[in-house]
């Protein structure tokens, strides 16, 4: 068809290129509100291969690169859930002592009770 037209093949896919760059660019901020939409229903839980998963079922042809660009294109990032994190053991056959204040800080005489604070970090 280039040789038709007696042009280069390289200014023919340019030419079509620009005057595709319209429709193109409504298309791509049709994706970019999708992209939002998929990651707002999903709570933000959503990556890259996902997000690539449910624009491929809304018939969108994008890779898992595609969808990652898109995605910071479009301002979605996941949500990562925190892991949970044990700080107490109660199972264990360690002695416990007993608890001789009683939530009694009061004293008669200097150096009798000594209190300190345990916090772990």
């Amino acid at each position: 068809m280039c040789q038709l037209m007696g042009v280069s093949r390289s200014a023919y896919y340019d030419y079509v290129r620009c005057t595709d760059k319209g429709s193109a660019d409504s298309c791509h901020l049709e994706i970019l509100g999708t992209v939002r939409d998929i990651a707002k229903s999903s709570h933000y839980s959503y990556g890259s291969r996902r997000i690539g998963k449910a624009l491929n079922a809304r018939g969108y042809r994008v890779g898992r690169w595609k969808a990652r660009n898109l995605m910071q294109k479009a301002g979605v990032q996941v949500k990562y859930r925190k892991k949970y994190k044990v700080t107490t053991d109660s199972n264990h056959k360690q002695p416990v002592f007993g608890n001789k204040l009683n939530r009694q800080f009061d004293v008669a005489r200097p150096d009798q009770v000594y209190v300190s604070d345990v916090t772990y970090i």
